[in-house]
């Protein structure tokens, strides 16, 4: 797969981490999961932008954009037009999926009340946002129910449990 991976990460982000290999294989698992498979064997580059930010970043960004003044774990803006995900094995510029970004403090407080370390649960939401990149969504229990099932399978490439086995957190998140 030609996945291009574009991680910024703040300073408050732990500089010892992997988090450049960490995205790429959780995006990779979560398009492999998808309805849209295609994507890894695809001959189009295809980009995901990833930003790894404050609590203050986010809460912002939350209420540009979803009128939510409050951080949330992790955010998602799509680019691509579902059209775009179906026809990648065309000749054709760089798909851009779309940005996401992780609130640090938010992810380090979920991963303690999970009891999971804080790069396995940046991994599933960095999953859960590629998910959203590529028209997922959680709007109703069937939708909720299609994408639990994709990151669920996306986190078990990648060896980590599933999240949702026990209460979550973030649950259907925002």
């Amino acid at each position: 797969m030609m996945l291009d991976i574009a991680l910024a990460a703040d300073e408050d982000w732990d500089s010892s981490a992997d988090w450049d290999a960490l995205a790429r294989r959780a995006a990779e698992a979560a398009v492999a999961e998808s309805a849209f498979p295609q994507l890894t064997s695809s001959a189009r580059a295809v980009e995901i932008s990833v930003r790894l930010a404050s609590d203050e970043a986010v809460r912002a960004l939350n209420a540009q954009w979803r009128g939510k003044d409050r951080p949330t774990n992790v955010l998602s803006f799509p680019m691509a037009e579902p059209a775009d995900l179906l026809q990648t094995n065309v000749a054709g510029p760089e798909l851009l999926l779309g940005d996401m970004i992780l609130a640090r403090g938010v992810c380090v407080a979920e991963a303690a009340d999970k009891g999971v370390a804080l790069q396995d649960h940046a991994a599933h939401l960095i999953v859960h946002g590629t998910l959203h990149l590529l028209g997922y969504d959680h709007g109703d229990d069937a939708a909720a129910d299609d994408m639990e099932a994709c990151e669920i399978r996306a986190l078990g490439r990648l060896g980590i449990a599933s999240p949702y086995e026990a209460p979550s957190i973030t649950g259907r998140a925002d």
